[in-house]
């Protein structure tokens, strides 16, 4: 049964959003009619429910095919919403937009989450609320789908490691340090090139702090707000700075082909070694032909057919889904020159390309 406050909550957004919308003529509002969730006792209706990236990405793609497939087998009409910017502003934007029309419950991959938790609540009283990719650990979702991104990026600083066996100076490239997913892929990379112990719950290095252990040096971590322009931009001003820089990390999907772009501008690919996360294509054809050392690829198909499969069942009244750790693990793998061909193929196959 829909709370007394999810059904204030719809008044309100829709008497707002009807104001707007009458003084912008030929504009509607994106989404559906707002079907009420199949758990509505006697409905039998279809449950509805939204899946919100961070921004627009190769590896968001990805995620739409599995939410829609999760979709399709679990009866369940999906709303795929990314943002054009990553910002938190136009995430608030999304998700009144489905409270507005009725989704029984939304997947998430916040942007900024301690700064949005005033929105994540409202959504929570209004839906059944998960993260996935980043997390949110303060807000009330009901779980989290996604992998350990400290122990992710502990992988990566493994990887880069390989790549650098006698040491070196390093750079890191991300969008934004403030995300969850971000700041512990981030910390675990350092704590692991540095040879720290395994603590998730490490205070983070500053940005802009040079840290150096034996041989290894990261000179600081360089961001660029999801902007693919200013991450080629960062990338080429650390190759230009830094003479002897040795390896260029990048933490976001786009970060590891906006980082070999300008390696490639400066006629330095192969010179300078590129570790990555996600499985963006130009990412996979760089570790084929040696201009990459290895990424570290989640499952983001599985991001999108977990997320709708869990709020599906939610909303058919099924909280059986919820694990007790309110953890839906989707563990990290390794890609490198050894393996990249096999995994490529079985992401081909995966996504119909």
């Amino acid at each position: 049964m829909i709370s007394a406050s999810r059904s204030h909550w719809g008044i309100l957004v829709v008497i707002g959003l009807l104001l707007v919308w009458s003084g912008c003529p030929g504009e509607v509002p994106e989404g559906g009619s707002g079907v009420n969730s199949g758990s509505i006792s006697g409905s039998g209706k279809t449950p509805h429910v939204g899946f919100v990236t961070n921004q627009i990405a190769s590896f968001w793609t990805i995620a739409e095919i599995g939410a829609n497939k999760a979709g399709e087998e679990f009866d369940a009409k999906v709303e795929v919403r990314m943002p054009d910017e990553r910002s938190a502003a136009v995430q608030q934007r999304i998700l009144e937009e489905l409270l507005t029309i009725g989704v029984d419950g939304i997947a998430i991959s916040p942007v900024d989450p301690e700064n949005q938790l005033d929105i994540l609540k409202t959504v929570a009283e209004n839906a059944d609320l998960i993260t996935q990719d980043s997390d949110a650990p303060n807000s009330p979702r009901l779980c989290y789908v996604g992998m350990s991104n400290y122990d992710a990026g502990r992988m990566c600083g493994e990887l880069v490691k390989e790549a650098l066996p006698d040491g070196g100076k390093i750079m890191i490239f991300v969008g934004q340090i403030e995300t969850n997913n971000a700041r512990l892929r981030r910390q675990g990379l350092i704590d692991e090139v540095l040879g720290r112990s395994h603590d998730p719950n490490r205070a983070p290095d500053p940005a802009e702090a040079e840290l150096t252990e034996g041989n290894y040096t990261i000179l600081g971590t360089r961001t660029d707000l999801g902007n693919a322009s200013n991450a080629k931009a960062q990338a080429e001003d650390a190759i230009a700075r830094y003479p002897d820089l040795a390896a260029m990390v990048g933490l976001f999907a786009y970060n590891p082909p906006e980082i070999l772009g300008a390696l490639k501008v400066a006629g330095k690919l192969g010179e300078i070694q590129v570790i990555g996360f996600d499985e963006d294509d130009v990412t996979l054809q760089a570790i084929e032909d040696g201009h990459c050392y290895g990424t570290i690829v989640q499952n983001p198909y599985e991001y999108g057919y977990q997320s709708v499969r869990i709020l599906a069942a939610l909303a058919r009244g099924d909280k059986s889904v919820i694990p007790e750790d309110k953890f839906v693990d989707i563990p990290a793998r390794k890609i490198t020159k050894e393996n990249v061909a096999e995994f490529w193929s079985e992401l081909k196959e995966l996504t119909g390309k």
